[in-house]
């Protein structure tokens, strides 16, 4: 098994919306890159932290490229946006993509490469994760316990995804 950790703005839909993916294995909310150890989701909305919302994507790669998830993380996210996405402000909602081996980080790096060349501006950070704390219980697949929760991610881009999950090659 292999992990990348997402960060998406608000983590609940960026995790229902991975978790669609055939040969995702695992989701988990969580705070990463910050500057504090074990922060409340209260300290990370305070602006102070340094810590992103991100989601721990724990994969099959003989089951999902790496591409692919990357791919899906761009359905549901906006790069040209700076601590924001949607009506998500904060840096807490800041992008980024954060990875744990070389292997990984060379994919990502070659992936958003050509990513780049789409928009006018890019803000999505890449780099290796420094930290990752799991969020607080009640923020784990909430948009599963709580189906009408606000979200980010759009019906259409959920489609967008569960789409993806059946076209995309196998590996």
């Amino acid at each position: 098994m292999k992990e990348i950790y997402l960060a998406g703005g608000c983590f609940w839909g960026m995790e229902h919306a991975l978790g669609m993916l055939h040969g995702i294995i695992e989701t988990e909310t969580g705070y990463a890159n910050g500057t504090t150890e074990k922060p409340t989701y209260q300290e990370v909305c305070s602006d102070t932290t340094g810590h992103r919302e991100t989601v721990r994507v724990v994969y099959d790669p003989d089951k999902v490229r790496l591409s692919t998830i990357l791919k899906a993380y761009f359905i549901c996210i906006d790069p040209t946006q700076k601590d924001r996405q949607a009506g998500d402000i904060g840096t807490q909602y800041q992008t980024g993509i954060y990875t744990t081996d070389e292997e990984s980080a060379e994919t990502v790096r070659d992936y958003l490469k050509e990513e780049r060349k789409k928009y006018p501006v890019f803000y999505t950070e890449y780099g290796p994760l420094k930290s990752f704390w799991p969020a607080e219980q009640y923020h784990q697949k909430y948009l599963m316990k709580n189906p009408g929760g606000y979200c980010h991610v759009s019906v259409g881009e959920f489609e967008a995804i569960r789409q993806l999950s059946e076209t995309e090659e196998n590996v």
